[in-house]
């Protein structure tokens, strides 16, 4: 039986489980809505190093090790690390991660890192070529700042359209077989779908909902042709950091193709902070908002029975400082992930 589904979708013969998940973010995202989800909450936005960018390596390094502890399993036993981060050429994952020795397939999928790492991580267990796979990415409010936008010595001011890039991290250890308790149940990955790059011609770093959505409209509406399935067919469509003045844009190119999302559709950078009281103006953003979300919250709400079938659609700007400096636009792109919980006897 082919597992290819229309242009851009695999559905799995063999889908993988979700092992286990660690989460692990700042002050600001442990003051939120979920801070009494994540698995710890770090005070010092230095992570007690001397950079911001040492920080979000030992951010990134501290939650893989809480995943691999979580799991029970050992280091060794993980064939392939899939990660990335937002830092020029992913150098919060490679120094970060260097000491596990876990053969690594460095990505950079922006925001949408999240869903590729995982996308990545599936087929290499789906085809075989691993029994324990991770996926692991993470941001930081600080670094990206300085990476993207200016440095916070500036105190540059936020137009409304703005969101607030998370200090977080997210990790998933993914397994070939049920190793969970009998009468429990389990979360799996059961297909994918790839996104294109789209480009609507936006140039506003601070207009990065407005970027990205078009590519997650793209997506979505791809995934829904490959498959044969409505939005009805899912309890939930969750996309990565769109923010709320993302989430209306993507609600309209959907229309516009005759796909109503109704309530159906939610986005991490909303859930992830109160904009009101938090001050995070259109939400939150980064590679860690849409991983760190799905760890302490949508996984566990899977596995207590409130959602059964959830359609993740992390989302991503690929822009650097150098393309944005020379008047480039910021190409969006988006990849989908299926989520679905299983009882085993």
């Amino acid at each position: 039986m082919t597992q290819m589904a229309g242009r851009s979708s695999l559905l799995f013969e063999r889908p993988p489980y979700i092992m286990e998940a660690a989460s692990i973010v700042g002050k600001k995202e442990g003051d939120g809505p979920l801070g009494h989800l994540f698995d710890y909450i770090e005070e010092d936005p230095k992570f007690g190093k001397n950079t911001w960018e040492e920080a979000e390596s030992e951010l990134q390094l501290r939650t893989a090790r809480k995943v691999i502890e979580k799991s029970g399993i050992q280091e060794e036993q993980i064939r392939y690390l899939f990660a990335g981060d937002l830092l020029a050429q992913g150098i919060a994952t490679s120094y970060g991660i260097m000491e596990l020795q876990i053969p690594l397939f460095g990505l950079y999928g922006a925001c949408s890192t999240c869903g590729e790492s995982l996308a990545l991580a599936s087929m290499a267990i789906n085809g075989g070529y691993a029994d324990y796979a991770l996926a692991l990415t993470s941001s930081h409010f600080a670094s990206a700042e300085k990476e993207f936008r200016f440095p916070l010595d500036y105190a540059g001011q936020r137009p409304l359209s703005t969101t607030w890039t998370v200090t977080g991290s997210g990790a998933f250890l993914l397994s070939s077989c049920f190793t969970g308790i009998p009468g429990k149940s389990c979360v799996q990955i059961t297909g994918i779908t790839t996104g294109r790059i789209v480009d609507y011609g936006v140039k506003d770093s601070m207009h990065m909902g407005a970027a990205m959505a078009p590519a997650a409209a793209d997506t979505i509406y791809q995934h829904l042709k490959d498959t044969g399935r409505t939005p009805k067919d899912y309890d939930q469509i969750i996309t990565g950091d769109l923010g709320s003045v993302g989430q209306t844009i993507l609600k309209d190119l959907l229309m516009d193709r005759g796909i109503d999302l109704k309530d159906r559709h939610d986005d991490c950078g909303i859930l992830i902070y109160n904009s009101q009281t938090q001050d995070t103006h259109a939400g939150g953003s980064g590679c860690g908002c849409a991983a760190a979300t799905l760890a302490a919250y949508i996984l566990p709400q899977m596995l207590r029975g409130v959602w059964n079938r959830v359609l993740l659609v992390p989302t991503g700007a690929l822009m650097s400082k150098v393309s944005f400096n020379e008047g480039q636009t910021i190409p969006g792109i988006a990849h989908a992930v299926i989520l679905e919980r299983r009882e085993f006897p």
